[in-house]
């Protein structure tokens, strides 16, 4: 800062400079945004928010959620049809790859086995996926090797990649695939979707330019360039919206300063329904092995003073209050009218059945470093619980240290915050990574759970078929977690993103429009961006 003040050189030209932005950016229908996360370019490793908003304008899938209702609707496939645990899928046969190869079936079926072969990403959506077989060029069938009920919308999670193109860029690695082109999609895209990535670094930048040749047309208004950056801080994003410098800020800015752009004339969108804000209890270890322990912390939370905390202003907030493990709307939740409230009489009473003295021990209570919301929630959770006579000790943890820590259940901290969607737009896309015992380690279960009860309910909203029969499942497995009680369900979340006057995004504002499926909102083609 010495030598910058020793030329004076105003703060804002720095960082106009430093971000790569110019007066000029401003015209030519560039879109700018952030994400506070890396951009995993890669589609068969995509799972986090960023990730998914690179997949859903660069690559394409068989079916898209419905815009503005439930259900699902063909995207690359024409028609499907079902006969028992096979699938068999219609392709359209209008569509080319950006590099013009046309799509066949064969790229359908590589995808799924490269996605199935590399075992990272969602890929767990397709364990169940036996073999995808190339029928003709326009037919491809699924056969599971059992029922499972999310099926269908598991697909919107199965990006379509150009075989032709990647086989032509596979590098060394184990058995004849070689590295199944990991070096090549980490930088390229090969996919059939309305941008083509033209430059890209996971720690910095992302630039998409529209394609011509999007076999549904992208309107004239839509972006023509787009510039997705990564881990700007709150202050520079808000300085960059204030001046006409960017244009949508990720959802992980400070309520306040949301509200700051508001008032400055910002448009505020949001994207809501598929996921919630929980507080994750380390099970394994002291003193949260035990439920009593657990049932005091979930009781001793306060629910309604973290929903003021992440109110934007009167009408708008980041969320709402939760009733349970599943998020209002899903199947198996509680109704609106039922949300948690602290109960310090029930938190004490617990207590005194819990086999450790609250007094002996520290809880670690982290929050993600590149959050910052998530401090001033780790300081509630901290009066919360030593009123009960816990000691605390609050952790920044930056997001890839985290997930590395919560690979090994003792170096998982006591509690962890985390926000986790509906990846499919399905609860058992939401809870199943969370709990089934089969998962343990991952970003999304530092709970460690291990309960037959769980898992028997989880693999039964997979097998039963009828949406009567799931809801009564899930009921059952919403009442049991609560009684358990391995994560507080803080709040059910609301993304809110703070957007100049220039940018049009019907997806992201008008719920007839709205995909209810985290990240698809952003679907730069349905936007569109003044000069």
């Amino acid at each position: 800062m010495k030598f910058f003040s020793k030329f004076k050189i105003p703060l804002l030209a720095i960082l106009v400079a430093l971000l790569g932005y110019s007066v000029q950016a401003n015209a030519g229908g560039t879109l700018r945004l952030d994400e506070v996360a890396v951009g995993e370019l890669d589609p068969g490793k995509a799972s986090d928010y960023a990730d998914s908003i690179l997949m859903f304008n660069v690559y394409d899938t068989l079916i898209l959620p419905v815009q503005g209702g439930p259900g699902s609707a063909p995207h690359l496939a024409t028609s499907w049809s079902q006969n028992g645990n096979t699938y068999t899928f219609s392709l359209r046969k209008d569509v080319k790859f950006q590099s013009g190869n046309s799509l066949t079936a064969e790229d359908v079926v590589f995808s799924l086995d490269r996605m199935k072969a590399l075992g990272s990403g969602l890929s767990y959506l397709f364990v169940v996926v036996d073999s995808a077989t190339a029928i003709d060029n326009s037919t491809v069938q699924f056969n599971l090797s059992k029922t499972y009920a999310p099926f269908i919308s598991s697909l919107v999670r199965l990006p379509i990649i150009d075989k032709k193109l990647v086989m032509k860029n596979l590098a060394d690695g184990d058995g004849e695939m070689g590295d199944w082109g990991q070096a090549y999609l980490s930088q390229n895209s090969a996919g059939t979707g309305a941008y083509r990535v033209t430059a890209h670094n996971p720690l910095e930048e992302t630039v998409m330019e529209k394609s011509s040749t999007y076999f549904l047309g992208v309107a004239s208004d839509a972006p023509n360039t787009v510039r997705l950056r990564y881990g700007l801080e709150a202050a520079t994003v808000r300085t960059l919206i204030a001046q006409g410098k960017h244009d949508i800020s990720s959802q992980w800015l400070p309520p306040e300063v949301m509200g700051a752009l508001a008032k400055e004339g910002a448009q505020l969108f949001s994207e809501s329904g598929t996921g919630a804000f929980y507080l994750k209890l380390n099970t394994t270890k002291a003193p949260l092995d035990d439920v009593n322990c657990r049932l005091a912390l979930s009781s001793a939370f306060d629910y309604e003073a973290v929903v003021k905390m992440i109110a934007i202003n009167d009408e708008v907030s980041s969320g709402r209050g939760s009733t349970g493990a599943i998020p209002i709307g899903m199947f198996g939740s509680n109704p609106a009218g039922q949300e948690l409230k602290q109960d310090m009489a029930a938190a004490k009473q617990h207590l005194a059945n819990c086999k450790y003295e609250a007094g002996n021990h520290t809880l670690e209570l982290s929050w993600i470093a590149e959050v910052p919301l998530e401090e001033r929630i780790a300081l509630l959770m901290l009066a919360n619980f030593t009123e009960l006579g816990f000691k605390g000790e609050i952790i920044k943890l930056p997001w890839a240290l985290f997930a590395e820590q919560v690979s090994k259940p003792e170096n998982t901290p006591n509690v962890s915050q985390l926000f986790v969607n509906a990846v499919t737009g399905d609860p058992d896309t939401l809870i199943y990574g969370m709990y089934h015992s089969s998962n343990p380690g991952t970003w999304q279960s530092p709970e460690y759970l291990d309960d037959a009860a769980v898992d028997a309910l989880l693999d039964a909203g997979r097998s039963v078929t009828s949406a009567s029969k799931r809801e009564q499942v899930y009921a059952g497995l919403n009442n049991h977690l609560m009684a358990i009680a391995p994560t507080v369900y803080a709040f059910d979340r609301q993304s809110i993103f703070a957007a100049s006057n220039r940018v049009s995004a019907p997806a992201l504002t008008n719920p007839k429009h709205a995909f209810g499926l985290d990240g698809m909102g952003f679907s730069f083609r349905l936007m569109s961006v003044k000069d």
